[in-house]
């Protein structure tokens, strides 16, 4: 009896020695499992900040195309409305209008959109700038020169240069309001219409030069 005893016993031991065995095979198989996970989890983070840095650098790509689009229009556009073209044969103007438009026909066809994404305040704070700055290109033709001083107002409000003139304030709390993209096209925007006026200005102020030299000619003539 004493015997069988004892061998229950030892028996008894050698089942709780591999229940802990198993039991610490288990934890440790847990714990590869979590280092394994863990390294996973960290590989896929990096990739993902990888993508992330690829992702802005793609969105920065396509802007600078909408930007080199709108340049090339302006470009073709100046060309179509330059005194040289008006300085020059029919034939050959005409000619170079055809060019001009093929150029231009084929610049649209270009179709480029980067979409900022906003919330309701920025959505709103865009079309409050927008409409801001529609209500004083449809006065151009009304008063050119105060056209002119308004927008260099409004430029002034989007720039962090010193402004050679008044700071429209208004109007820079509202672009304050505007996602970061939408305020450089903003300021893009003004850019190109202060340089449009300035060249309008130039032409005009050629074009009556050279009305004041065809008079002082016939002056002449005539004395």
């Amino acid at each position: 009896m004493a015997q069988a005893r004892i061998s229950a016993k030892a028996s008894e031991g050698k089942q709780q020695q591999q229940q802990q065995q198993q039991s610490g095979g288990q934890l440790r198989g847990r714990f590869y499992r979590s280092t394994s996970m863990a390294d996973r989890s960290s590989r896929l983070l990096e990739n993902l900040d990888q993508l992330e840095l690829r992702v802005e650098a793609f969105r920065d790509a396509a802007s600078a195309m909408e930007q080199e689009k709108e340049i090339l229009l302006e470009m073709i556009h100046n060309i179509q409305n330059s005194q040289d073209m008006r300085h020059i044969s029919e034939g050959e103007r005409e000619e170079l209008n055809l060019t001009a438009n093929r150029l231009m026909g084929r610049t649209l066809t270009v179709e480029v959109s980067v979409e900022t994404i906003r919330n309701a305040q920025q959505q709103e704070s865009l079309l409050h700038a927008t409409k801001m700055i529609d209500e004083i290109v449809n006065k151009l033709l009304d008063d050119l020169e105060d056209a002119k001083m308004r927008l260099m107002s409004l430029y002034g409000a989007c720039t962090s240069d010193v402004p050679a003139g008044p700071i429209d304030q208004k109007f820079q709390s509202v672009v304050i309001g505007c996602a970061i993209e939408d305020q450089k096209k903003i300021k893009r925007r003004l850019e190109t219409l202060l340089r449009n006026l300035e060249n309008s200005e130039k032409s005009i102020t050629l074009l009556e030069h050279q009305k004041s030299s065809v008079r002082q000619s016939c002056n002449s003539k005539q004395d």
